[in-house]
């Protein structure tokens, strides 16, 4: 391994808190992380997606993404087709090796190992995590009638050497794919082979602040105002804000952090109405019919009509966002014309009022609005309060943690996790938490209940009690990371948090 490449695992490992076991376990994390994350834009934990050691078919890590969602359960299949007519399905292999050259014994039993991982009569030990992970997919493969295309299976072999393109390893490669081909359950097979300076920039991807740039030519400069460096108000053809809402793998963004909330799918009336707009012969209609989507960057620079936005987040539009992507290639849908108001601004205080004006108009409950700006900065702040080497950050703003680099990720808690950890600690629902993320946040966070409120993040609440079942998450994190509890307990880990409550309850 390189000097640069063994630089960026231990910068990979101290921001993880991941304590080095050896120079192979150490390159094989560094991997799936930054593999992982090429394909999968939000947040994840790392043991989620490793298969563990011993009877992994040569596999070291698996993930499943549908819709820009990462599946965990059967659980959160049935959650999206229950809000999606049809899905689309991903399936990541991950296989690293810190050697400096591409080893085709190990290359062949990696392309092995996945083209069993889908047999019906396996010839190969698996061991939990592979079972598991075979499991869910084949339940994904129950369902092929509700999904628009076959999954997509991408593999990726992994060294810290250089690919030549040697004769004999590009015929296991292109063997590997027509045997996956052969098997017709999938709509497109690629296997990478990724070198050193190929892994280094997938992980240094990972620290890039999220950048857009497309043209904006018919818009208008608005007044302007306090708190406000630029805005501007205006329509854009969807080739253009695709390259807002589109990275260049084609995968929906992250940006949707300060929306108030999630998409809610196609069944969904609002989005059902778009969509038949989409399908409508006279697309144009589309922007007088639809009120648009605002955006709030941190900073902008512009060369003529061409900008360039950096730290965004779409703040309306989620639902029109979403029902665009999943209708991208559809005949008629890249002439629509968008509109768009784009505003530049550092001011929290000013980002917060923009989304509450910007949703208020819509069937969004005014308690919702509260919970997700005004009780949000002020837990934010609550976790401040506490020393900085000691103590965590919450997350409350995507990324909003990603150019410190004296901050370790392992202790920022994003939002999600914010609610398991308290969901699981003070409201008695790991199980729910852990399999039915989706129905809790719309029944404990969105007031979907009976009393019509939220029951998590209500303002009432006191911060510390969020800050208490964060920390105690973080803490069994750690046990898991530094390898003091074995990872095959790593599942059970918001079931551990709601027993800690209940054991300090007894022993008080």
């Amino acid at each position: 391994m390189d000097r640069i490449l063994s630089h960026l695992v231990d910068d990979f490992l101290t921001e993880f808190e991941i304590n080095s076991i050896d120079i192979g376990k150490d390159f094989q994390r560094f991997t799936i992380y930054s593999v992982v994350s090429s394909e999968y834009t939000q947040e994840f934990e790392l043991e989620d997606v490793e298969t563990g050691e011993g009877d992994d078919t040569g596999i070291d890590g698996i993930a499943i993404i549908i819709n820009g969602k990462m599946i965990e359960n059967k659980s959160d299949i049935d959650f999206l087709l229950q809000h999606i007519p049809q899905i689309e399905p991903t399936i990541v292999f991950v296989q690293a090796t810190a050697e400096n050259n591409f080893d085709s014994g190990k290359m062949n039993t990696f392309a092995f190992g996945v083209k069993d991982f889908f047999e019906e009569k396996p010839k190969l030990r698996r061991n939990e995590s592979i079972s598991q992970f075979a499991e869910l997919t084949s339940y994904l493969i129950e369902k092929s009638d509700r999904l628009k295309h076959n999954p997509v299976c991408k593999l990726f072999y992994v060294c810290t050497g250089n690919w030549t393109n040697d004769k004999n390893n590009a015929a296991i490669l292109s063997s590997a794919i027509s045997d996956l081909e052969k098997t017709n359950l999938f709509s497109a097979v690629t296997f990478y082979a990724l070198g050193a300076s190929e892994i280094a920039k997938l992980y240094r991807n990972t620290k890039n602040t999220m950048t857009a740039t497309f043209d904006f030519k018919e818009k208008i400069t608005l007044p302007v105002l306090p708190g406000i460096t630029e805005s501007y108000y205006g329509v854009v053809p969807f080739n253009e804000f695709k390259k807002v809402l589109i990275d260049e793998n084609g995968k929906i963004r992250n940006i949707f952090y300060d929306n108030v909330r999630d998409f809610y799918g196609l069944a969904n009336p609002v989005n059902n109405g778009i969509e038949e707009t989409l399908k409508d012969k006279q697309p144009e209609l589309f922007t007088v019919l639809n009120n648009g989507i605002t955006v709030v960057a941190s900073s902008i620079s512009k060369i003529g009509d061409k900008m360039t936005i950096t730290d965004y987040s779409i703040v309306n539009g989620c639902q029109t966002s979403n029902v665009l992507y999943e209708f991208r290639d559809n005949v008629g849908v890249q002439d629509l014309r968008i509109p768009l108001k784009l505003i530049v601004t550092n001011d929290d205080a000013v980002k917060n009022k923009i989304t509450i004006a910007t949703n208020s108009q819509n069937a969004v409950k005014r308690e919702q609005l509260q919970a997700m700006t005004e009780f949000q900065k002020n837990l934010e702040e609550y976790y401040k309060t506490y020393n900085k080497e000691d103590g965590l950050f919450y997350e409350r703003r995507p990324k909003q943690y990603q150019r410190d680099a004296t901050i370790p990720k392992s202790k920022i808690i994003s939002i999600a996790n914010q609610i398991k950890a308290f969901g699981a600690m003070f409201l008695n629902i790991p199980e729910r938490v852990t399999t039915y993320f989706g129905s809790v946040v719309k029944i404990y966070v969105e007031g979907e209940n009976d009393t019509k409120k939220p029951i998590i993040f209500n303002p009432l609440h006191k911060p510390i009690v969020y800050y208490t079942s964060a920390l105690a998450y973080y803490r069994l994190d750690s046990l898991f990371r530094k390898k003091l509890i074995d990872a095959k307990y790593k599942k059970y880990k918001f079931f551990i948090v709601d027993l800690l409550h209940k054991c300090a309850i007894i022993g008080t």
